[in-house]
């Protein structure tokens, strides 16, 4: 709750305010940008007139755009503000855009006005009031996007823009006027008027034709009561009802305050005559890493104080505390006094500020209560130790260990998350750490594996069975072995070297009502127990259960036919030992236009691809080498008869030729016009219809080229050009090497 107290009254000294000629506001704004920032007093000697005001205005246009810059506001801001007054958004325009500025077009209409309202200036009832504009980030100093290790501090922390009331609006009733509002007054029914009222320095305001009327400090339900009382001896409508009295705040005063102590940007701001507490902290940049927002005190010039908790603010949104500031008001942030850390396995780790009052449940219900993986069991308070402790102590440190007791009536003191937390005192320091639960693999558990739906580790409790381990695991797999599952336990004894002890469980039929699709299913001649009659195993930490597949247990698998073949398509293996003959035997044999001899076969089985196949030799030795055993996912394709060779590469004219049976390498190699000059007739190749490729065969000094095929490709490569041999070097080398041995022998001779 905020607590508000009042010691003696201290009289602080007043606000110094130069007054000035209403005519001089920009003159008197522009000569005070170059004043030192701890005194806003402006210069005995001023220019009184008008012109020489404008004069000066117009010959330093760049002062305006910089101090526009250093408001805090952004564009958008300083735009929307001028149109809720009802003055152009472009009249600051020159100022808000980049590049140089005009002095002739920069200054609009309603430019002036536009400054005095943005509270550059202000023009009070007796003159001018200099007001220097210190609101949200001052030049030359960002806000930084480093998070805060303290609790709430990050809340006031912004980059770009001010928090704090609007200078217009609707005001509660308790509103107190004061000098600076500007009131509207409306009488309707048998007079139409409407005035425009500023109250004056004195607190007071004059309506044409009634006078003057005293108005300062007064709730605005006791100023509507105030007008019709002095409008009802002129206006006699109003006792009759036939005409109504509308009074309301057309502008909010501004008010100058200070922000002291452990804020940010300590200083003097100008906010709203709405502003509170928490408007002033924004506009300060919140408070550093060393304040505490546990006893904020606001001192008036009256020498009041009134101190403030705003972790009700913080924690649950309560404003209902936050005090309106007033004129003159001093806000100081303390430093901090006892600080604790929540650490580990909280909803929010942070620094946390203590009140007179708070203990252990407090900062924990502060901090957010426990997160969901923390241990409830116990929690750890990690203590330094004063210097009269540590006599008995010689450790300057002292870890106190707390057991939390488990409830479930969350109306029990010191309840929370599902404990009561011992209200144990705090010091200043105290670093409080909730355990985590640990890991899965840290704890008990149990594992299962093999033919389920999901293998997995799951945590052990005390009592568990095989039954319940595999309803976690969604039950056996179609194939699944039931008659036994293998389970291997820690050793009861290690002086062997044992590492586990292996155990045959019973099991029966009524484990397949554990899976989602439920039923049986079995390779022929596996039988499962009936249900009911496995006795019901309880497991142990660490047991690691398998469940094995059936022996000989496969689901069909099939291959696949395509290309010229009676009936292709998909078929299934009717065994492990099914051939390619025995596929092409059931797809109803190669028709006429089918190629055997380029017959491919790919196997999907590892990502091998092709596999080398020679057809027509399986076909011709239905037990040979040549008659593979096929694979789950093989694909064998029958291509289409095509009589031609295709020759390409490094000849003069690469065609496609017509088979011819007999003819050889040289005969498809001059149909093409030969060999090219960059030929590399050695490494020329062929490929096959089926895929098989083979190239040149050497013996000593006889060379053989392989004989194509019908559909079958030659490739003769090029010669890289980086590989020719330069002859001129080739033989200035040997030159050179027969000359040195000639001199070698003439010498030996000699």
């Amino acid at each position: 709750m905020i607590d508000l107290r009042h010691p003696q009254v201290r009289s602080l000294p007043p606000v110094r305010k130069q007054p000035v000629s209403a005519r001089a506001i920009a003159l008197a704004f522009f000569f005070c940008l170059g004043a030192e920032r701890t005194q806003a007093q402006l210069p005995t000697s001023l220019p009184t007139s008008v012109s020489e005001a404008e004069q000066l205005i117009r010959q330093n246009p760049e002062l305006v755009r910089q101090q526009l810059r250093q408001s805090g506001l952004t564009e958008d801001e300083i735009r929307a503000q001028l149109v809720a007054r009802g003055l152009p958004p472009e009249a600051l325009n020159s100022f808000l855009s980049e590049g140089p500025i005009n002095r002739e077009t920069a200054f609009r209409p309603g430019s002036l006005d536009a400054l005095e309202l943005l509270g550059v200036v202000r023009e009070g009832a007796d003159g001018l009031e200099f007001m220097e504009p210190i609101s949200g980030l001052q030049p030359g100093e960002l806000a930084d996007s480093a998070e805060s290790p303290v609790f709430g501090h990050d809340i006031f922390r912004r980059a770009t823009s001010r928090f704090q009331p609007l200078l217009s609006g609707p005001v509660p009733d308790s509103y107190k006027i004061g000098p600076g509002d500007r009131l509207v007054l409306l009488l309707t029914g048998e007079v139409e008027l409407s005035y425009d009222l500023e109250v004056t320095r004195e607190g007071f305001v004059i309506v044409p034709e009634v006078g003057r009327i005293t108005i300062a400090d007064i709730d605005m339900t006791g100023a509507r009561a105030l007008f019709r009382q002095r409008l009802s001896g002129f206006y006699s409508g109003i006792e009759r009802g036939t005409t109504s009295v509308s009074l309301s705040i057309a502008e909010l005063r501004t008010i100058q305050v200070y922000l002291t102590g452990e804020v940010r940007q300590p200083g003097a701001y100008q906010l709203s005559s709405m502003a509170t507490v928490t408007n002033g902290l924004y506009a300060a940049d919140g408070p550093t890493d060393l304040g505490s927002l546990r006893n904020v005190r606001v001192r008036r010039k009256d020498g009041r104080e009134f101190f403030l908790d705003l972790y009700p603010y913080l924690l649950e949104g309560d404003a209902s505390g936050d005090l309106t500031l007033e004129e003159g008001d001093v806000v100081f942030l303390p430093l901090k006094s006892r600080r604790v850390q929540m650490g580990g396995a909280v909803v929010r780790p942070k620094l946390y500020d203590l009140s007179d009052n708070d203990d252990l449940t407090n900062i924990l219900a502060a901090a957010g209560g426990f997160a969901a993986v923390a241990n409830r069991n116990r929690l750890t308070v990690h203590r330094y130790l004063s210097p009269s402790e540590q006599v008995s102590n010689e450790n300057s440190r002292i870890a106190i260990d707390l057991a939390l007791e488990p409830s479930e009536d969350p109306r029990a003191p010191s309840y929370n998350g599902g404990v009561i937390i011992p209200p144990v005192g705090l010091q200043d320091g105290d670093s409080i750490f909730v355990d985590s639960i640990p890991p899965l693999r840290d704890g008990l558990y149990v594992s299962v594996a093999g033919l389920v739906a999901k293998p997995d580790t799951f945590p052990w409790y005390e009592g568990m069975t095989l039954r319940t381990l595999m309803s976690l695991a969604r039950g056996p797999l179609v194939g699944a072995d039931l008659r036994e599952a293998e389970v291997t336990r820690l050793p009861t004894n290690r002086e062997e070297g044992g590492l586990a002890e292996r155990f045959g469980v019973s099991l029966d039929s009524s484990y397949l009502a554990l899976r989602p699709s439920g039923g049986s299913a079995g390779a022929p001649g596996v039988v499962f127990a009936p249900a009911g009659e496995a006795q019901e195993f309880v497991l142990e930490p660490f047991d690691l259960v398998q469940i094995r597949r059936q022996p000989d247990f496969e689901l069909p698998t099939t291959v696949t036919i395509t290309g010229e073949i009676s009936v292709p398509g998909r078929y299934t293996l009717l065994s492990k030992d099914d051939r390619v003959t025995d596929l092409v035997v059931r797809a109803g044999d190669i028709l006429p236009s089918g190629y055997a001899n380029g017959a491919r076969l790919f196997r999907a089985l590892d990502d091998l691809g092709r596999v080398d196949l020679d057809l027509p030799a399986a076909i011709g030795n239905p037990t040979g080498v040549e008659n593979l055993v096929l694979q789950p996912g093989d694909s064998l394709h029958i291509p289409v008869y095509t009589p031609t060779v295709q020759v390409l590469g490094a000849v003069n004219s690469p065609v496609t030729v017509l088979y011819r049976d007999g003819q050889d390498f040289e005969h498809y190699i001059a149909a093409a016009g030969g060999f090219r000059s960059d030929a590399d007739e050695g490494r020329s190749s062929v490929r096959y219809a089926n895929g098989l490729a083979q190239t040149r065969s050497k013996f000593l000094f006889w060379s053989n080229y392989p004989s194509p095929d019908a559909g079958s490709v030659i490739n003769v490569p090029a010669k890289d050009p980086n590989d020719r041999i330069d002859t001129v070097t080739l033989v200035t080398t040997i030159i050179g090497v027969l000359s040195s041995l000639a001199t070698t022998l003439v010498v030996i001779t000699n």
